[in-house]
């Protein structure tokens, strides 16, 4: 099945390094990440799980769990794992799911005929409390994610979603943020205190509310 953004991700129970894992259960109220991976031993997905790794005091600072996907089978990742361990200079802090029959993939739209019909393609899904998808991001086997931009985009999913601005073009956590265009600019003035600069009548900036 095809996953669009606002769409209710689908439950699953599958084995995983850390056990069998229901989905909805583990993630409970947590914003989520998923990632896959083609298969394990693989070079670029080895630094991935690695990156994620060292970054998960990150992703728990912001109400984020990170559960990775591979089409291999829990013996293989407890394998895979120790090689990440030792080249990556890290600990595996997260479970991999263990997708051998596939099922994850399928439900989740993982498999690109097109590209290679045997493995999954390397999809990154960001998943909110309410079992929304917030960001759907796929990648090419030959080039590694950016988990930085990960990172950047869940601060900007987590900020409007509480707040009525809009992150502009390479916006970073603490930067100006833009008025959204349904709020007037006499009422934003009120309603955003640190002062609302207006560029055109429809680009309207302020500084970050919550900080």
């Amino acid at each position: 099945m095809a996953l669009y953004l606002g769409d209710t991700v689908p439950n699953f129970t599958q084995q995983s390094s850390e056990g069998e894992i229901n989905f909805y259960d583990w993630a409970a109220d947590s914003w989520v990440v998923l990632f896959s991976h083609p298969a394990d031993y693989t070079p670029v997905c080895t630094t991935e799980l690695g990156e994620v790794a060292k970054l998960k005091p990150e992703f728990d600072k912001r109400n984020v769990k990170v559960i990775a996907l591979s089409v291999d089978d829990a013996t293989s990742h407890a394998g895979w794992i120790g090689d990440i361990n030792e080249t990556q200079k890290t600990t595996v802090n997260y479970p991999i799911l263990a997708d051998a029959d596939k099922k994850v993939s399928d439900l989740y739209d993982m498999i690109h005929p097109n590209a290679n019909a045997k493995v999954t393609v390397r999809t990154v899904f960001v998943i909110d409390p309410s079992k929304k998808l917030r960001l759907s991001l796929t990648y090419p086997p030959s080039a590694g994610r950016n988990f930085d931009e990960i990172l950047r985009v869940i601060d900007s999913l987590q900020l409007t979603d509480n707040y009525s601005v809009a992150t502009p073009a390479n916006w970073k956590d603490g930067d100006d943020v833009v008025v959204v265009p349904t709020i007037p600019t006499e009422e934003a003035r009120q309603k955003f205190p640190k002062g609302v600069t207006e560029i055109k009548p429809y680009l309207r900036t302020t500084p970050q509310p919550n900080k």
